[in-house]
């Protein structure tokens, strides 16, 4: 069941790889970047977790870090590749096997496609791969939805259900979170919950 729903992700990425790249490549997400990158010391080492097409490693190469960049599908890392010009790691969320490497770990509506029992285990490698006081931003469809939607999978949360999934990672601060609209053109009703996490 698990390896069907990753092959059903990635065959969305691939199908749907110009038109997601045309929608996301170019948008302006700098307020966000900048909120992350506030809490990272100048020539951060970042890790971009599932990249997409690329927008945020370009941003973050811009600005003087180190970014390590992956994703899951073969497509994501050629576009993003070519993009920003550094390579790009075909990775799936459970090889992570970084320790204590990274400043900060940048997982932009990427994590969001993982059922919450698999979310949990991703979320403990991540917080293994960031170095003592790292930063996580991560974000999510805001609701209370589990499940196939539109040819992924996607677990939603609101501010309430995710205070309550975080209790189980003692090691995590809460820093921020905040709802946004979708800024694509057209997706202006759908809502975001940006977090923003510090490893104690």
């Amino acid at each position: 069941m698990e390896e069907n729903r990753k092959q059903k992700t990635l065959a969305y990425y691939k199908k749907n790889a110009e038109s997601f790249t045309a929608g996301t490549q170019k948008i302006d997400f700098s307020k966000t970047q900048e909120m992350f990158l506030k809490y990272l010391p100048e020539k951060a080492k970042i890790l971009d977790f599932g990249c997409g097409v690329g927008r945020d490693t370009k941003y973050f190469l811009e600005k003087g870090n180190e970014v390590d960049a992956t994703d899951g599908s073969p497509e994501m890392c050629r576009i993003a590749s070519e993009y920003t010009g550094v390579p790009v790691k075909q990775m799936y969320f459970e090889e992570l096997s970084a320790i204590e490497e990274y400043d900060g770990i940048w997982a932009c509506s990427s994590i969001l496609h993982l059922p919450k029992n698999e979310l949990t285990d991703v979320m403990r490698k991540m917080i293994s791969a960031l170095k003592p006081s790292g930063t996580i931003y991560t974000s999510f469809k805001y609701g209370i939805f589990e499940g196939e939607r539109g040819e992924r999978y996607f677990t939603d949360f609101t501010e309430e259900t995710l205070a309550q999934y975080l209790k189980q990672f003692t090691e995590l601060e809460l820093k921020e979170y905040w709802v946004t609209a979708d800024i694509r053109p057209g997706r202006e009703d759908e809502k975001w919950l940006n977090v923003i996490l510090n490893k104690g």
